[in-house]
């Protein structure tokens, strides 16, 4: 029987995937329900946002999470991570120096954006980096079904990590590469000039007629994914 994502505040995109658009941040956190496992794509921005998580996921599914993919490494996408006891940690190559080596820029970055100091550092000091990394492609097996993990860039930062679920519809899990709610962040860590090849990337993975779920907003069509790599190329003086 097919969960009833809705009623608990989730939005049902495909038989056994749903995401949900968090509180204070607007991030999204997805999951993909398989046979023999339950893979969560992000965590939150806290480890009470990460327990809150687990704990409904578990309650809606009737198991407990085993595997977590980051899409990138912004604080309101990894921050929840020690929630999610037991599970093997998904990232694209790279992310797992990057979260060891910037955890004070992590911190201060999440203090900045909000996050109590308290919590901000909790988080932190218990964060679980990635035990697998992606420089290509990779496919998990929950059982009945396969995930491809796609590291589609560089673009919105160094270690960007794309989700993909085959399926009617297929969902493509897009981390920050793509943003419906604003107009897309460049922060220090961008990298303008690979971003609409990364985007590229993500259209040719999922196709025409997939959805495309952003890492902030509604999610999306091709078309929308199209026209907002062409807009960051007029932005950043690059081709497409």
């Amino acid at each position: 029987m097919e969960t009833c994502w809705e009623e608990a505040g989730w939005e049902r995109l495909a038989p056994g995937v749903a995401r949900r658009r968090m509180p204070e941040w607007d991030e999204t956190v997805g999951v993909v329900v398989g046979r023999t496992g339950i893979l969560v794509v992000d965590t939150g921005a806290t480890l009470r946002a990460g327990a809150e998580l687990r704990t409904a996921i578990t309650r809606l599914t009737g198991r407990r999470p085993t595997r977590i993919a980051f899409t990138h490494p912004h604080f309101d996408h990894v921050l929840g991570s020690a929630a999610f006891a037991g599970c093997e940690v998904y990232g694209a190559t790279g992310v797992d120096e990057l979260l060891r080596r910037e955890r004070e820029a992590l911190r201060e970055d999440a203090i900045r954006h909000g996050v109590g100091r308290g919590a901000a550092t909790e988080a932190v000091d218990h964060l679980v980096g990635p035990h697998h990394l992606v420089s290509g492609e990779l496919t998990l097996d929950l059982g009945d079904r396969p995930v491809l993990l796609a590291n589609v860039g560089p673009g919105h930062t160094a270690h960007d990590l794309a989700v993909l679920v085959p399926g009617r519809p297929e969902v493509v899990f897009c981390g920050d590469l793509v943003e419906e709610s604003g107009t897309p962040q460049a922060g220090p860590d961008a990298i303008p000039g690979h971003w609409p090849a990364a985007l590229g990337r993500l259209l040719a993975l999922g196709g025409e007629d997939a959805l495309y779920v952003p890492g902030h907003g509604s999610v999306v069509d091709a078309a929308f994914v199209r026209a907002q790599r062409d807009e960051l190329a007029a932005r950043f003086g690059v081709s497409t």
